[in-house]
């Protein structure tokens, strides 16, 4: 008797695209990823059919392993290839409004913040970088310098201003 693997549903999140707006630096790191994978499939590839030739599947445990690298390989490589290929490159904004890609500083509360919008796979708040899609990067999308609004954060109203844009 084989033991059953529970499949779980698949919940909201499970099937969500990447968001597409990056910028160059990170679309050069993506290309350089999908480079160093594409030159190393075909060894990849060979090693598969090496071990492939010495026969029995079912008890050839290199010969799963290396499939399974292939399969990882091959699939990291399509990903990175949709990445890119929808990806829109976050350019600084020439416009007086805030867009993505530009660094804001604001007084949230009395205290002074400095913020990089852009996109989700980029975001790494020790730096200070955050989404366009997260609570303050919403609010910032489209604001003036000089200009006054409220934002909730974890269910505390913060009054914000807005002091330069670059």
């Amino acid at each position: 008797m084989s033991m059953q693997v529970p499949q779980r549903k698949p919940g909201k999140y499970s099937n969500l695209t990447a968001d597409p707006h990056i910028t160059q630096k990170k679309k050069n790191e993506l290309e350089d990823e999908l480079a160093s994978l594409l030159k190393k499939r075909p060894k990849a590839a060979s090693e598969v059919q090496r071990l492939s030739e010495l026969g029995d599947f079912s008890e050839n445990a290199e010969y799963q392993l290396a499939k399974g690298k292939l399969r990882g390989m091959n699939r990291r490589i399509l990903v990175l290839e949709d990445h890119l290929n929808r990806a829109i490159v976050v350019q600084q904004s020439k416009s007086d409004q805030i867009q993505l890609g530009d660094t804001v500083t604001l007084t949230m509360d009395g205290e002074d913040k400095t913020y990089t919008i852009l996109g989700p796979s980029e975001t790494d708040p020790s730096k200070n970088i955050i989404s366009h899609l997260s609570p303050i990067g919403s609010a910032l999308i489209g604001k003036r310098v000089d200009d006054v609004f409220e934002i909730e954060i974890a269910g505390n109203q913060k009054q914000c201003k807005i002091f330069s844009k670059n």
